[in-house]
């Protein structure tokens, strides 16, 4: 098992992110006891003050590397986050097959996030499509509400978010991985894995919470699509 968080720049956000996902791995480690978990935390092109951070997460967590790379492309990050993973050659010991969960530096998974994927991977599922909502601390209310609106938290829902997606190594590998974009190399992947007759399953269980900014890093990425909507409000309150 392996998790891969690509980093631009989230040093206010990015302790938090870790925290979640060494809370996850030490619930993952507790169902299964022979499972390895490791961590790659990719930086990509940061500035601030994230490497130090990742450093001194890494520092306390044998588990958890640190990779740089200058890219500015999250596609190509989260991409050199699993090569480095499948150059090393460690294979999970659930199944003895490898699954690669990736997540954000802006979110903060679930303590059975890990847990969750394991077990829809256990009957079958190659891919886990999971849902996210933003973070309501600092958000304007009516546009979390008209979030939620479209976005209604159900099952074998329409979404695709790299913040929550967990694949198996092999049907990585088959499907060519993720492309090298700036945006949506999510559902590029994704719209290949269902090509090639792999089974994705959507789900609410493993919910992430994820930045309400709408500060975009990525112009038509998550908080590229949440100042869309705030647009869209606003122009609606003006007609």
């Amino acid at each position: 098992m392996a998790v891969v968080i690509p980093v631009h720049n989230e040093e206010r956000l990015l302790a938090r992110a870790l925290a979640g996902v060494q809370a996850a791995a030490a619930s993952l480690r507790r169902l299964h006891p022979e499972t390895c978990v490791s961590t790659v935390v990719v930086l990509d092109s940061c500035t601030d003050n994230s490497a130090t951070i990742a450093m001194h997460a890494a520092g306390q967590d044998p588990g958890m590397q640190v990779l740089a790379v200058d890219f500015r492309n999250v596609g190509r990050t989260r991409n050199a986050g699993i090569r480095h993973v499948l150059a090393g050659g460690r294979d999970a010991a659930f199944g003895h097959r490898l699954w690669l969960a990736n997540t954000d530096a802006d979110s903060v998974v679930p303590e059975g996030w890990l847990t969750g994927q394991v077990a829809m991977a256990a009957v079958g599922a190659d891919a886990v499509l999971g849902s996210v909502e933003p973070d309501p601390a600092g958000m304007d209310p009516e546009l979390l509400r008209l979030w939620r609106a479209k976005h209604p938290f159900i099952e074998d829902h329409p979404h695709i978010y790299g913040a929550n997606f967990g694949i198996r190594a092999s049907a990585y590998r088959l499907a060519g991985g993720f492309p090298g974009k700036a945006v949506h190399e999510d559902r590029d992947l994704v719209v290949r894995l269902r090509r090639l007759g792999c089974r994705v399953k959507a789900t609410d269980s493993i919910r992430v919470v994820t930045s309400g900014r709408t500060q975009a890093r990525a112009p038509h990425g998550f908080s590229g699509y949440l100042m869309a909507l705030a647009l869209e409000q606003v122009a609606a309150l003006e007609r």
